[in-house]
């Protein structure tokens, strides 16, 4: 059986997917270097609960959840499967490690999970399951939580936290120049994955300007969360920034 990897992108705008650009090439380059997943579980920034939650639809459909972009982003869609049985065993995964999971029906896939998977896997073939960040819980909890569910990369499922290694929207509209405050961020971030470091990733908030890169924490939490499913070294395989905003993504194994 396929050991799959755990891993952490950083998903950017949704209209990242309309145009040429580094980012948009890696992860389309991604899907064809990854051994083909049975099912994916992904954790997005931007489905947000008091308690985790697992999506157990069976055709999740796609939601357009942001507005002023592009006519053509409101028309695509990401047609996969939903996976859930994969939703209920992380659960149960879950429960058994205390965390106090719930489920959900009718969901659908928002862009922290479509958008990527468009370029990453674009025949829509491979059962999809989401999972919702809490953000008013630690980095430890959702580092807890990616441990919790990590015996499911040996059933071949790819765990995938979905987020941005810095999210500061307010700056990005500011400037386009990259501030030594997020470029220091994002070479904590680079520095304490490489070492294997899980537990100072869930540590967010005592990293440097950590508050300033994430003025609300649901786009970082995502990345202890992979930390906990991977359970080694974070490789970054992939690096960019626009302005503020990193686009890094990390491979957990």
């Amino acid at each position: 059986m396929t050991l799959q990897p755990s891993l952490f992108i950083s998903h950017g705008a949704p209209n990242l997917i309309l145009y040429p650009s580094a980012t948009r090439d890696f992860w389309e380059s991604l899907g064809r270097t990854l051994a083909r997943p049975d099912a994916i579980l992904v954790m997005s920034a931007h489905f947000e609960t008091d308690r985790p939650t697992f999506e157990t639809g069976a055709s999740p459909g796609t939601i357009h959840d942001f507005g002023g972009f592009e006519p053509e982003l409101y028309a695509m869609t990401y047609a996969a499967p939903g996976a859930p049985g994969l939703a209920e065993r992380a659960a149960s995964l879950a429960r058994e490690a205390g965390l106090d999971p719930v489920l959900s029906r009718g969901r659908g896939f928002d862009h922290g999970t479509w958008a990527p998977l468009k370029a990453i896997f674009p025949e829509a073939d491979i059962p999809v399951a989401t999972l919702s960040v809490q953000p008013h819980l630690s980095g430890a909890r959702h580092l807890a939580l990616g441990r919790a569910v990590a015996p499911l990369r040996a059933e071949n499922v790819l765990i995938i936290g979905s987020g941005s290694a810095t999210h500061n929207l307010r700056a990005f509209f500011t400037s386009q120049t990259t501030p030594d405050w997020a470029k220091s961020f994002n070479d904590w971030i680079f520095e304490t994955a490489s070492a294997g470091d899980a537990e100072a990733l869930a540590d967010w908030e005592n990293a440097p300007d950590a508050r300033r890169n994430h003025p609300t924490p649901e786009h970082y939490l995502p990345l202890p969360f992979a930390a906990g499913a991977g359970g080694g070294r974070g490789e970054r395989i992939h690096q960019a920034m626009v302005g503020p905003l990193s686009l890094d993504a990390y491979r957990f194994a």
